[in-house]
């Protein structure tokens, strides 16, 4: 197999993200609705079926892979997947992305499993404003998780917050605070429309621009730390303190250009962006009796595919086909 994956406009391919589930624990109002028809069960990959994906992608230079859903935790066992895939030769880096619902008792068999890196979705220290958001009253539980993960030896941990125009001004601060507070890093991601609802319009982005102005109208100026992969969607900040802090602006500064990532969905449609309108099914190909080559080919053909930016090649935002828990963060 050739060792890397290379689109037309010459991004190399090395960031491969797992949906494990479409299934939530929580239902906030910009990502699912209450009621939601969840995949039966035969349609989700195996996690033979997943690592053996994995093993083809690394064979064709994937180097980091990064698990989510849905919310991944509540897939029974998946530090079993975790294990798997820290035994493949190749693959340098294993991250998790979870509401951190779980996280307090599974934090420190995925830390022997092997994972490398968490990222916690957090929008908001505020009980209230939780319990209003994600339909849940469940932030205690988040936190002990989170608390969990520290404890369990885990030292690359992210905060990821959602920016959305009129609810989530006044949370910036306290989780800057937060963050301090528990020696972890806070990234601020604009909203996107990728919401079960469609509720999205521009004028409910915040955009990173205004994040940093608030930030630094309480802490001083941030200071601009440089990308260590050149490909991450965040733009590096750090106070004064050595708080680091990022900025994913995919609105208002698209990060297209520099993007690597491929992503499975749960049932095992390979998608090359996350706005996407297609898919390729790996999943009938692993079912038929196909051999690796052929998955190759279908992850190259999927490359190969690949728009300039936000699934399309015109200059906006293409509003994809299904919500995020759908699609795999």
């Amino acid at each position: 197999m050739s060792k890397a994956m290379v689109d037309r406009f010459g991004r190399i391919h090395t960031s491969l993200r797992i949906g494990v589930t479409d299934r939530c624990n929580l239902r906030c109002r910009y990502c699912m609705p209450e009621q939601v028809e969840f995949l039966p069960r035969a349609e989700i990959l195996t996690f033979e079926e997943i690592e053996r994906v994995t093993r083809v992608a690394v064979r064709l230079g994937v180097d980091k892979a990064r698990i989510t859903g849905g919310e991944p935790l509540v897939r029974r066992d998946v530090s079993e997947l975790v294990a798997r895939l820290a035994q493949i030769d190749g693959l340098d880096e294993i991250a998790l992305t979870t509401n951190g619902l779980l996280l307090e008792e599974h934090a420190e068999e995925l830390k022997r499993a092997g994972l490398d890196r968490l990222n916690v979705s957090l929008d908001t220290v505020r009980p209230d404003v939780f319990r209003q958001w994600t339909r849940r009253d469940e932030l205690a539980r988040v936190l002990r998780g989170l608390d969990a993960a520290l404890r369990a030896g885990f030292t690359r941990i992210r905060l990821n917050a959602l920016a959305i125009r009129g609810l989530t001004e006044d949370e910036i601060v306290p989780l800057v605070e937060f963050a301090r507070d528990r020696r972890v890093e806070v990234r601020f991601i604009e909203f996107m429309p990728i919401d079960a609802d469609r509720q999205w319009n521009e004028k409910a982005v915040l955009t990173g621009a205004e994040i940093r102005k608030r930030i630094e109208q309480k802490f001083g100026p941030l200071r601009s730390r440089s990308r260590p992969d050149p490909a991450q969607p965040a733009a590096d900040f750090e106070l004064a303190d050595g708080t680091r802090i990022g900025l994913i602006c995919s609105v208002t500064e698209p990060f297209c250009e520099q993007c690597n990532r491929l992503r499975i969905t749960a049932e095992g449609q390979l998608r090359n962006c996350l706005f996407s309108q297609q898919g390729w099914d790996l999943r009938s190909l692993l079912r038929s009796g196909a051999d690796d080559d052929a998955l190759a080919e279908m992850m190259r053909a999927c490359v190969a595919a690949k728009k300039r930016g936000h699934g399309t090649d015109e200059p906006y935002m293409l509003r994809p086909d299904r919500a995020m828990y759908q699609i795999g963060g």
